[in-house]
């Protein structure tokens, strides 16, 4: 008979490497009791970290823009954990759909992992001017976890997960115009300056929150051909592609092993605290100091409030 891993000793974090999967990381974790919402569950990344969380005896909730697929994902997760599995519908562009989604939570809130996103999207903009990207990935997720805050209040030790990416080294967050108003559009520099805003988040909301007992921090799951990628091919050979099972394994470890109970506004990368380093590496690898600035995490929070109380 296998073992039960809940029985099991915790994972031994010395043992974590690019191979680690999702389900790796909650050996040995019991997690009954409780309650996470994964957004962007509907495939990939989301969908693996909501298994894992189950797996460990989580009640969770999964988000998708495309509920049929939501839909076929809780069922799947149910049959394999036997626990019911919630499904909500999220437009991370849409304020509405974000505001209700936080109306409809009861209860305690104890992990929120914001992990749906755009990337590579062609310029795009709302009916406000917006860039997309920056909504979806930044204003979107902030405007969630600030909505379901009383939520996240009422958990004993709760953890937010920004999930962001090792692109953000590519440029820093320009909090004078984050919607591309007065500087050419390019999807890449778009999609590496939201990733760089969600470590930003994580920063400042770690800092206004944790003596709450709420921590935040960010993480960078790793590259996979996920349907992130649908907007755009890109040839991930040079960053040592991962399967989504793998690339959930840091997003879950920071969302529930008992090693981060303490953690917060920090970047995490491969199971560990990133370096912060001062120029973009080849294998992009390490924290853009612009990323963890406290100066500009406050900034980008003040513009952010600003932004979101008009929309």
């Amino acid at each position: 008979m296998p073992r039960d891993p809940r029985s099991a000793e915790a994972f031994d974090l010395a043992r974590y490497d690019r191979t680690t999967t999702a389900l790796d990381v909650v050996e040995g974790l019991d997690l009954a009791g409780r309650r996470a919402l994964v957004t962007g569950a509907s495939s990939g990344f989301g969908a693996e970290i909501a298994r894992a969380l189950a797996a460990a005896g989580a009640s969770v909730a999964i988000t998708g823009r495309d509920l049929d697929a939501t839909r076929g994902v809780a069922a799947g997760i149910e049959r394999a954990s036997g626990r019911p599995v919630a499904v909500h519908a999220l437009e991370l562009a849409d304020p509405a759909s974000i505001d209700a989604l936080a109306a409809s939570w009861e209860g305690p809130l104890d992990i929120l992992v914001n992990n749906a996103g755009v990337m590579g999207l062609p310029e795009t903009r709302t009916d406000r001017g917006w860039e997309l990207t920056m909504v979806t990935n930044h204003l979107g997720p902030m405007r969630l976890a600030l909505g379901l805050l009383d939520a996240l209040r009422r958990s004993e030790g709760a953890r937010v997960v920004a999930v962001s990416s090792a692109t953000h080294l590519r440029g820093p967050v320009v909090t004078d115009d984050l919607f591309f108003r007065f500087r050419t559009y390019e999807a890449n520099q778009a999609y590496s300056q939201s990733k760089a805003a969600n470590v930003l988040f994580a920063v400042e909301a770690d800092r206004r929150w944790s003596g709450d007992g709420i921590r935040v921090n960010a993480v960078h799951p790793g590259s996979a051909q996920t349907g992130l990628y649908r907007h755009q091919f890109i040839d991930l050979a040079p960053y040592e592609p991962k399967t989504p099972e793998q690339g959930a394994a840091t997003p879950t470890l920071v969302a529930a092993h008992p090693a981060f109970a303490e953690v917060g506004g920090r970047y995490i990368a491969e199971g560990r605290e990133a370096e912060v380093v001062d120029r973009t590496t080849p294998d992009l690898s390490g924290v853009a100091r612009h990323a963890v600035s406290a100066e500009t995490a406050e900034r980008l929070w003040r513009v952010s409030e600003a932004l979101l109380a008009t929309w």
